[in-house]
């Protein structure tokens, strides 16, 4: 199934096998990359040049809160792809987890872990910045 198949998947059609199938690739191919981009950040980290002034010290020393923090970011994704992984095995993907509505195909596509349909994620945020300030 292609994302254009998908997109044109009539709602009696949602999360029947084959779109579950097809999310399960999806979240599997972008777990696989996000792992690629872990390693990646991490050899650059670990592929200390030398520096034979500051200017050079200082652009590694950039370069390098950038790796981190790539590193930081992609790494808290991984627990997210399993958990979306997870939920296709128990039949609940697509499904929002507080209010059990769907979340939506073009949703999922944008943000496949999404666990949330998009109008509690907006009451959630809300609350968030509510409580923050």
């Amino acid at each position: 199934m292609t994302k254009e198949e998908l997109l044109a998947a009539s709602e009696e059609d949602y999360m029947n096998e084959s779109q579950l199938a097809f999310f399960q690739e999806y979240l599997e191919q972008q777990k696989q990359e996000t792992i690629d981009h872990i390693q990646n950040a991490k050899a650059q980290l670990n592929d200390q040049p030398e520096m034979n002034d500051d200017a050079d010290r200082a652009q590694y020393e950039e370069e390098s809160r950038i790796s981190l923090r790539i590193v930081d970011r992609e790494s808290k994704l991984l627990p997210k792809f399993d958990a979306a992984l997870a939920r296709i095995r128990s039949g609940d993907y697509g499904y929002c987890l507080e209010s059990g509505e769907e979340i939506g195909i073009q949703r999922l596509l944008l943000r496949p872990t999404a666990e949330y349909c998009t109008d509690i994620k907006a009451a959630r945020e809300s609350n968030e910045r509510l409580y923050k300030e």
